[in-house]
C-alpha cells in the first residue's frame, strides 16, 4: 500500500498545474526519501507507516489544488507533521524528511 500511495503522489505532482518545475523535483525527489523511510518503518509498524504515507497524500492533493484553501491546507500538513511524533529518537529520518515535506508544501499554500 505504501508504494502505491507514493506512486498516487508522484503522479499528482507529475501533473499538477500548480507546481513549478524547481518544486516539482524537490517534492519528488523528497518522495523518494520518504518512500524508504516508510519502507523502513512498515517493516516494524505496518499500520503507521500507512498513516504517515496517506496524510502525505492528502496533503500533496490539498496542497496541488488550483485554489487550496488555506485552512484545509494547515489542517493536512498539521496531520502529516503529527504523524511522525514520538519518532525523533528511533527513526530521525523519518522525522526530517516528513518535515521538509511539510514544510515545502506549507510554502505552496502562501
Amino acid at each position: 500500500m505504501i508504494r502505491e500511495t507514493i506512486a498516487k503522489i508522484e503522479e499528482r505532482l507529475q501533473h499538477s498545474d500548480t507546481l513549478n518545475e524547481q518544486t516539482r523535483q524537490e517534492l519528488v525527489s523528497l518522495l523518494g526519501t520518504l518512500k524508504h523511510e516508510v519502507t523502513e518503518l512498515s517493516k516494524t509498524d505496518t499500520e503507521r507507516a500507512n498513516r504517515i504515507a496517506g496524510f502525505a497524500e492528502t496533503s500533496a492533493a490539498e496542497a496541488t489544488r488550483p485554489e487550496p484553501n488555506p485552512e484545509n491546507l494547515k489542517s493536512s500538513i498539521d496531520s502529516l507533521s503529527g504523524s511522525v511524533e514520538g519518532f525523533e529518537t528511533s527513526h530521525p529520518g523519518l522525522v526530517q524528511i516528513v518535515n521538509r515535506i511539510a514544510t515545502t508544501l506549507s510554502n505552496l499554500g502562501i
